[in-house]
Parts: C-alpha cells; structure tokens; sequence
C-alpha cells in the first residue's frame, strides 16, 4: 500500500513505499498526519522531486470516481458516494416553516419578493450546489497528498428532448408537449381525456384531482409523474382501500443535474487550477471498451486520465459524503399533550461522536448511532452492520467524524491490458 508524503512546508511530494516509511518514523525525520489515506510529513528539507501526475475525474450526481496516475503506475483510486438527502430535507423544512407560519402569523399577506433567487444574481439550487462543492473538495483533497499537474474531468451534457423523441428536429424543440396549455394540472386532464386512469368514470364522481404517482419531494411536478383520478378514487386510495397498478416512470432529474452543474464546475476548476481539460462519455466508454474494462466510476476515471499502460492499485478508497449537523431543535410530529419533543442527540456520548471512526474487535467501523448509556451502532461504509449495540469501554477512537468519510477497500480483480 502506497503512502503519500508532504514536505514540511505541507507541499505533496510523490508516494513512497511502507518500508521507507518505517525507516523515516524510526529515524523520526516524519511524523504521521493522517490515516487515510496514510500520509507523512517530513520534518527536513527535501529535493522536492515529482514527476507528472494527471488525475481523471468521472463527475456525477450521485457518484464521483477518481484516478491519480503516472506513465507507469497508479498513484490513487476512489469512489464517492455523495449525499442524496438535501431535496428530501429541504422539502420537509419548507412544510413545517410553512405550517408553523400558518399557526402563528395568520395575519400576514403572502409576499413573493424576498425570494434568494432575485437578490443573488448567479444563484443555483441547494441540491446542485451541495454536488459541485463536494466535487471540488475530493479534487482539493487529491492536491494535498499527491503533486497534481493536470486534471482531465468527464463531464456529461444530455438532450432530454432527444431522449424523450429521438425523431425531434429543429423548431420542434421549442414546442414542448405542454405548448398551447396555461399549465401543467389543464395538460394532465387534457391528455388523460377528463376521465379517472383508475375507473375510467365508472364512479360517476364529476370531480377530477390531478394526483402524484410518486410524492411532490422525489417526483415533482412533472407530466410523467401526474395523473387524473376522480375524487372517489383518490380518497380511497389513500386509505389503502384501492391499488394503482401504474408503473413509475423515471425522470430526468440527474441529467438536469448534470446539463447544470457541469458549467459551473469547469469553471470554478479553471478558475483554481491552471491545466484543466474536458472530456466526454462517449470517449471513455470507447476507451473502455476497447480495453476490455468492466464499468465502474474509479475504472472510467483511470481511462479518463489517460495512462492506460499504468500497473492498477489493487485497492481503492471507498468515500461517502454524510450530512455534518441536523439543526431540527423539535421532532415534527407532537406527543398526545401537544408538546413536541427534542429532537437533537447529545452532541459526544463518551468521548465518541456520530461517524466517528473506531477500532472494535480489531475491525475498523464508523458510529452511525448512539445512546445516553453508552452503546453505539456501529456499521461500514459499505452497509455491512458490525454490532448493533457495542459498549464504548470496547472501542478505540481512531480518527474524528469528518463530512467526507473513507475506508480502503479490496478491488475486484482486473484483466490487464492487452
């Protein structure tokens, strides 16, 4: 396993091998700065040799795959698994402002001119935000351990309209299937000829409510995501009464994401760093291919670098973004007295905080619950679950909660290249 080496100016010079690791703490001319990835700094001056180093970035919206390599070899691999909660969180803080206003400012007229979006020109959606700064911290994390020359980073950009009608051309792109409607809930009763999908006006209920087949917060507002039921059909369905036999479709939210983000984020890594290129699906996959390589994010980053002759790691580091605080001081729903409970966890039970990562039973974990008494949930990245209640007298605090967390893991076996 590699370990990587800054000098002590904190300037990352090129990986070395354990065993000169070993020799530089015994000689105590390095210290230890960080366990994963292991990393050394130098306590005397250095030459400050490196060679050239590209890292290849596959950006996603739910995964991040990264490849720092060499003509030769590969210096470092990894997965990120990002946050997939934001637009849930932000939906229920919208309701629960929304009723709470409700039931202490009824008084107050609607007002629609305090908006973010009219005071901050540039300004982008939470959720897309959140990818594109996480983006930009894995990539700075990379910079600090190894001497990063060049940065090539796949970025993807879909024609929805394309994938909807692959026939679609010229003018008929800015006549969508909502041209001539006032708005989305006329088109829906429109395409679905005023009747209920379910009974098909066997109710002989003249109300018509335009329901969500998946909930507003994960499906919104689109056509796809919306059908007319009768009045009848729709109270019964949520009391369980009927069942819907609808397929969801999938919609398109990660490729908006992407035709989004990618903008942004190529320009603020031009803005941070000098050689910066861009790249396209279609070239990795042929590399990939080509290559007789499986698909996986860290693997398309490695084509993406570019140095297919390099010797692979046979380990990667597996990352997964977590949310750093929950601020909800109250639960959402009241006690039968109509107190509502706190709903924040003491913030360290016995020296150990949420996501911490522990020793127990010399297996290395992270804390993914916690209790007054002591007993901590303690689970891998992966999933895999260690213990479900482990006393704190058996664990060994090995490195800090963090928002970004990281265990090594074991690849699969690749067939070299040919």
């Amino acid at each position: 396993m590699l370990v990587y080496i800054i000098n002590k100016h904190g300037r990352p010079l090129m990986p070395c091998s354990p065993g000169k690791t070993r020799k530089l703490l015994k000689a105590g001319k390095a210290k230890v700065v960080k366990r994963e990835p292991f990393t050394l700094q130098l306590l005397y001056g250095s030459s400050g040799y490196t060679q050239p180093v590209v890292l290849g970035v596959d950006a996603g919206s739910k995964f991040i795959g990264l490849s720092a390599t060499t003509e030769n070899k590969e210096l470092f691999s990894s997965e990120v698994q990002l946050r997939t909660d934001v637009t849930d969180l932000i939906s229920t803080r919208r309701e629960l402002r929304k009723s709470r206003r409700n039931r202490k400012t009824r008084y107050r007229q609607k007002r629609f001119n305090n908006r973010t979006k009219s005071k901050k020109p540039g300004w982008i959606a939470p959720t897309i935000r959140n990818r594109i700064v996480a983006h930009l911290k894995v990539i700075e994390n990379v910079h600090r351990i190894l001497p990063i020359t060049s940065i090539v980073i796949e970025t993807a950009a879909f024609d929805i309209q394309k994938i909807k009608n692959p026939d679609i051309s010229e003018v008929e792109y800015q006549q969508g299937e909502q041209l001539g409607f006032w708005n989305v809930r006329e088109y829906v009763l429109f395409r679905d000829d005023h009747k209920c999908r379910h009974c098909e006006g066997k109710s002989k209920d003249p109300i018509l409510n335009i329901h969500h087949i998946e909930s507003r917060k994960t499906g919104g507002n689109r056509p796809d995501n919306l059908l007319t039921l009768c009045e009848t059909c729709h109270d019964q369905y949520h009391k369980g009464k009927i069942i819907l036999n609808l397929q969801k479709i999938n919609g398109f939210k990660h490729q908006t994401f992407m035709g989004i983000m990618r903008k942004y984020l190529l320009k603020e890594l031009k803005s941070k760093y000098t050689d910066v290129k861009n790249t396209f699906g279609y070239i990795t996959k042929d590399t990939r291919i080509q290559n007789n390589l499986p698909k996986s994010h860290r693997i398309d980053a490695f084509c993406i670098a570019g140095n297919l002759n390099a010797i692979r790691l046979p380990y990667h580091f597996l990352q997964k973004q977590m949310r750093k605080h929950n601020r909800q001081i109250h639960k959402a729903n009241p006690s039968k007295n109509g107190t509502r409970k706190l709903n924040q966890s003491p913030y360290i039970v016995q020296g150990f905080r949420l996501f911490d990562k522990v020793l127990y039973n010399n297996t290395k974990c992270f804390i993914f619950g916690r209790r007054k008494s002591g007993y901590f949930d303690l689970r891998t990245l992966s999933g895999k679950i260690v213990h479900r209640s482990a006393k704190c007298k058996e664990l060994i605090l090995l490195t800090a909660r963090r928002t970004i967390l990281m265990e090594i893991k074991r690849s699969d076996a690749i067939p070299p290249i040919p």
